[in-house]
């Protein structure tokens, strides 16, 4: 988390596997309940509902401000920086990312989004948070990567930002991006973990928790049987060679 002129710049990656801030990830899991559970942790209040978070995925949406739940997992993320920093009030400053080719035609929708309540109120873990948004600011995702390095990006060089919804892909040629070369696929990592799924289905006619499809996707390894590893190995390369 970045300071100017007394307004914490807060930055939040809204991925369709994970929400990323700059010290923390939490998968996009989300449960709104009906009462205040018996166990906090995970857990916001806002506007009368408790959200529980990061239990599971988000399933894929192409417009992100289609639903209620990236803002809940912003605020999550206001507080979790927040925490770190043994504070519980700011002045703040968003900034958020869209897909590559998606920013033009979405960054003002996204915006007002992010911007529809300028002075919040709320509780994550139990403890209670006053924020002021000051202003949100929307950039292409996977360039903020790069952004530094682009003096010493001679000659042609690729950006490839791999997400679980979306990958992107962006030339870069002598130090310059170039716009009509960006690409955004729905390739993400969470068709490989279908994709995985669907393998074992098909081959050894059994389903499998995706929690273990992503240990072996991870660590290249997993507490299942070797006929099962095999498949999974199988289905996860062709993934690979899909993505080069």
């Amino acid at each position: 988390m970045k300071e100017m002129n007394g307004i914490k710049i807060i930055g939040v990656d809204h991925g369709y596997g994970n929400i990323k801030t700059a010290n923390t990830v939490t998968p996009t899991g989300i449960i709104q309940l009906d009462s205040k559970p018996t166990f906090t942790k995970n857990t916001l209040y806002f506007e009368g509902n408790y959200y529980l978070i990061g239990e599971g995925h988000k399933e894929y949406l192409p417009d992100k401000w289609n639903d209620n739940d990236n803002y809940i997992f912003t605020l999550m993320g206001i507080a979790r920086e927040l925490h770190r920093e043994g504070m519980t009030s700011a002045n703040v400053l968003l900034a958020v990312g869209l897909p590559l080719t998606w920013v033009d035609r979405q960054r003002e929708e996204f915006r007002r989004y992010m911007l529809q309540n300028k002075n919040l109120s709320f509780q994550y873990e139990d403890k209670s948070y006053s924020v002021s948004i000051k202003d949100c600011r929307v950039f292409p995702q996977g360039y903020a990567a790069v952004v530094d390095y682009l003096k010493d990006m001679n000659g042609l060089n690729m950006l490839a930002d791999i997400g679980n919804g979306t990958v992107n892909i962006m030339m870069i040629n002598n130090c310059k991006p170039i716009t009509t070369q960006s690409y955004t696929e729905k390739m993400g990592v969470n068709q490989c973990v279908k994709s995985a799924s669907n393998a074992m289905m098909n081959k050894l006619g059994v389903t499998i928790d995706e929690s273990i499809i992503q240990s072996m996707i991870r660590f290249g390894k997993a507490d299942i049987d070797s006929e099962y590893s095999a498949v999974l190995r199988q289905a996860i390369s062709e993934y690979a060679d899909s993505i080069f």
